[in-house]
């Protein structure tokens, strides 16, 4: 008989949240023989769902522009569904801003690069992201704004 307390971490889903897709300039764009220049903004969002379960999700904003024109953009949100029991409080923040945006990131990169692809322009193929190391970011980032809170 398993004990009650056991730690619990499971999928139980990874979905394509929302995807969208703007070519606000074309054809005429399309024509111009110069290097777009390409921004990526990641972010990380977890919210709880039910008692134990969480949706964690991470967005991908990709925007290609040349000059000051927009080729694309693309914005998408690729999500998973978390039962997470049994574990520390101090470990949530870690499980939640670390090991389940690794599992839903990759997910992401292939419906991006494939949205991208189908609108028939190259893939853009976003790099691996080192979610501890933006974790830890964030965390020295909220530190660092709660200080002058704490002095006042």
């Amino acid at each position: 008989m398993a004990d009650t307390q056991d730690p619990i971490f499971q999928i139980q889903r990874v979905y394509l949240k929302e995807a969208s897709l703007e070519q606000p300039n074309s054809p005429a764009i399309l024509l111009v023989q110069e290097q777009p220049t390409v921004d990526i903004q990641l972010g990380v969002n977890a919210a709880p769902v039910a008692d134990g379960v969480y949706e964690v999700s991470v967005t991908a904003t990709v925007q290609t522009k040349i000059n000051d024109k927009t080729v694309f953009l693309v914005e998408a949100t690729q999500a998973g569904i978390f039962e997470i029991r049994n574990l520390p409080q101090e470990q949530m923040g870690q499980i939640m801003g670390i090991a389940c945006p690794q599992i839903v990131y990759p997910y992401l990169r292939g419906n991006v690069a494939d949205l991208i692809q189908r609108a028939g322009f190259p893939p853009v193929h976003l790099s691996e992201i080192n979610f501890q190391a933006m974790y830890e970011q964030q965390q020295q980032q909220q530190a660092t704004q709660a200080e002058p809170a704490l002095a006042q």
